[in-house]
């Protein structure tokens, strides 16, 4: 990020992201280990979205991160979750927003967003006492420092260098009225579109700024559905709404997300979130993944803006995370 100028805005530059980034160490072994606290499971290959971890995936230039949280088995430490997967049950938020810091303090120049996002499933309440633990963690003096403190604004890179910014896709509700201070992007999950192919939703009313956002990861069955049908199908739908993103005449200055991945559904057993993104073979046939195939559609693209865009696996295709990045853009303010 040294490379773009400190007056770029944040809606205009092109950032790769991980899906469901906390799932990068979560194995069969694993998953057994933790049965006790979440009974058997599906497959773990249904949850796991990544095989890096998160200082490598910074390294490698990812710059946004979708964390899934909710309360730890005791319910006295946050932790995160992919659907019913506990990923580590003694993992707690504020240990990776450390790391988070850490490696800012070692790469001043660079920003990085954080997207929360609270996990729902049988056994777990989004309660007044989790959103105010969450609340401490994030307006802490220590947070204070590392967290940009903006609310409802997207500022420049220049802001937001050395520092997390927040996209918030939970609510505060439930917080006791003498709790006031709000951080971060509010993308209202009421208002997020479950399985939305371009979802248009108002995150600052008065200053008319939406964020457009894909995020169809259920493909729905077909009676001639078959695994190359399903991916093509995904992959129609991102550069659907990637291609809107590269049109500098529709909402130029408006945030856009575009979500890669995809999820298993038992129509299709054989489409865990891995094959999705790198294709897999049946039938001696080999089928193309998602990442394969937006590389190849990225080169067309270069100098263009994209938003964020959120991967699964974006390593094990080399060039994916380069391309998205693009060259140099110049800012438009």
């Amino acid at each position: 990020m040294s490379q773009f100028a400190d007056d770029t805005k944040l809606v205009h530059m092109n950032l790769p992201g991980t899906h469901d980034a906390c799932t990068w160490s979560y194995t069969p072994d694993v998953q057994k280990s933790l049965e006790h606290y979440t009974g058997p499971l599906p497959d773990s290959a249904i949850f796991r979205c990544q095989q890096h971890s998160i200082f490598q995936m910074l390294n490698e230039g990812i710059r946004v991160f979708d964390l899934r949280y909710a309360w730890n088995p005791g319910m006295d430490t946050i932790g995160f979750y992919h659907a019913q997967a506990l990923l580590a049950p003694t993992t707690r938020m504020e240990d990776v927003l450390f790391g988070l810091y850490t490696w800012l303090e070692r790469h001043p120049n660079e920003a990085v967003l954080v997207s929360l996002n609270y996990e729902p499933a049988e056994g777990r309440s989004n309660d007044a006492r989790l959103q105010e633990a969450l609340y401490r963690i994030l307006t802490s003096s220590l947070a204070k420092r590392y967290w940009v403190q903006t609310r409802g604004k997207l500022e420049t890179l220049g802001e937001a260098r050395g520092k997390l910014t927040l996209l918030r896709r939970f609510d505060f509700d439930l917080l006791p009225a003498h709790l006031p201070e709000r951080i971060g992007i509010h993308l209202d999950p009421r208002h997020w579109t479950i399985n939305g192919k371009a979802t248009e939703l108002v995150y600052n009313k008065e200053e008319n700024h939406i964020a457009y956002i894909q995020d169809n990861y259920r493909i729905p069955p077909s009676p001639d559905s078959n695994p190359s049908w399903c991916i093509d199908k995904k992959f129609g739908v991102i550069v659907k709404h990637l291609g809107d993103a590269t049109n500098p005449n529709l909402h130029a200055d408006q945030l856009y997300i575009s979500f890669s991945s995809a999820a298993f559904r038992t129509e299709e057993i054989s489409l865990v979130p891995r094959a999705y993104a790198l294709g897999l073979e049946e039938n001696d046939t080999k089928t193309k993944g998602i990442n394969e195939r937006l590389l190849n559609w990225l080169t067309d693209q270069q100098g263009k803006r994209l938003g964020i865009v959120l991967l699964d696996f974006y390593d094990a295709v080399p060039g994916l995370v380069e391309a998205i990045i693009g060259p140099r853009i110049v800012s438009r303010t």
